[in-house]
Parts: C-alpha cells; structure tokens; sequence
C-alpha cells in the first residue's frame, strides 16, 4: 500500500492536513507516502483527474487506486483508512 497526498501551500484544508500526516507518519514508519504540490506536478493531477483539495489516494502493491478521500479529514479517519487497507 501507498499513500499520495496532494495539496498545496496556498490551500487552507492542506495546511490543516499536513500536522496531522506529519504524526501519523512518524508513529506509523512502515507507511509509504508521496506528497505532490498541485502547482509543481500537473502531469500527475491529470492522470489522476484531481478536482478538489486536499485529496489521499490509496494504492495497493500493484500502484492501482482502491480508494479516494477529499477534503480535510481527522486523524481517527486516516488511521481508520491505513489500517484498512495495510496489507493491499
């Protein structure tokens, strides 16, 4: 499983975002993420088909998408979403 962030310095919700992902990436270290700045990588938000910001897309070992958040989410749900999917 892995984690893509999307988000950008000029977005409230991202800011809200990133303390919370900053934790949970340090208290979970086996996690895979990757953080994509919306301005600096158009080519993945279109392959993507981004809209909306912050977005979490979770891939499983083989890099296919199996689920999608949008929007600011609490702590409780991105470990509800990791732990969910661990062993994809």
């Amino acid at each position: 499983m892995k984690v893509l962030k999307f988000g950008a310095v000029w977005c409230p919700g991202c800011l809200v975002m990133r303390p919370r992902w900053e934790k949970i990436e340090k208290e979970n270290e086996w996690l895979i993420t990757e953080y994509f700045d919306i301005d600096e990588f158009p080519e993945v938000i279109d392959k993507y088909k981004l809209t909306e910001y912050p977005t979490v897309i979770i891939l499983d070992k083989n890099e296919q998408e199996i689920d999608r958040k949008q929007g600011e989410i609490s702590e409780e749900e991105i470990l509800d979403l990791i732990n969910k999917y661990k062993e994809k």
